[in-house]
């Protein structure tokens, strides 16, 4: 099914980007998974194998352009192709108002959260023009509303979205799209729960709360095995599109290529 074909996932070494790899692992593609975490990214790229996939870890941070080029060059040298970029590393602080923010912790985010979609696009488009190949942003729904005290963030996702729509338009032989993974139980919902009061309203803080309170987080698994669908099979008159993780036209289709769980 998939068996031959080759991708990219950044952000992998945990959460939705991980899972992702790993539902990809089992339909036996190639994957290279790129996050900064040694540890965490081999117990991944162990599950990948498990599952039937191949794996290649990079340890990178894709705010670094030169490691973005070094990593699909080693992607296309190792596996001999490249079929689809899931662009996924993400970084949500600073945590604070435009007031009180460090200007380099916001550039930071930038770097991470854009520019680094931006680096692996640039280094990856070649060789997926050639496949007819896909670009899947993991984007937010913090693109299209405003959260006290995650500025960075809601700017960052809101650019990742909108360089999406441009993709399409300059790279049509490329399906680019992005992704709203929903609220999804992982370190930054963690992180919001513990830090958000101090930067948030109180009705803003306890939102994030409740959500974990009332079980209202999907595992990682859920947004995880339709992006990797997306990057399977998005099709080409979604390019540009902003879409929702749970959308029936994708989940359905989605357990259907990789089935309900991850063995």
């Amino acid at each position: 099914m998939g068996g031959s074909r080759v991708f990219i996932v950044t952000g992998a070494s945990k959460g939705v980007g991980a899972a992702t790899a790993r539902w990809l692992g089992k339909i036996g593609a190639g994957v290279t998974i790129i996050a900064r975490s040694e540890k965490m990214l081999d117990a991944v790229a162990g599950d990948v194998e498990k599952l039937g996939g191949k794996a290649l870890a990079i340890y990178a941070d894709v705010a670094d352009p030169a490691a973005c080029n070094a990593a699909v060059a080693k992607t296309i040298e190792h596996f001999g192709r490249l079929d689809a970029l899931v662009n996924n590393a993400a970084v949500l602080q600073p945590l604070a108002t435009t007031e009180d923010a460090d200007p380099a912790a916001w550039r930071y985010n930038l770097e991470v959260n854009v520019m680094g979609a931006f680096y692996m696009a640039k280094g990856a488009l070649k060789a997926l023009q050639k496949r007819r190949g896909r670009i899947v942003n993991v984007s937010s729904g913090a693109s299209n509303i405003a959260i006290e005290g995650a500025g960075a963030y809601c700017a960052a996702k809101a650019a990742l979205t909108h360089f999406t729509r441009v993709l399409a338009v300059e790279s049509p032989l490329v399906t680019s799209v992005s992704v709203r993974p929903g609220h999804v139980d992982t370190e930054m919902q963690r992180m919001l729960r513990n830090e958000g009061a101090i930067h948030m309203t109180e009705k803003q803080a306890a939102y994030y709360q409740n959500l974990k309170r009332d079980n209202l987080l999907e595992t990682p698994e859920i947004p995880g095995r339709a992006i990797a669908w997306l990057a399977l099979h998005a099709p080409r008159a979604w390019s540009g599109r902003y879409l929702d993780y749970d959308d029936q036209g994708i989940t359905g289709q989605a357990a259907g290529v990789f089935g309900d769980t991850l063995k």
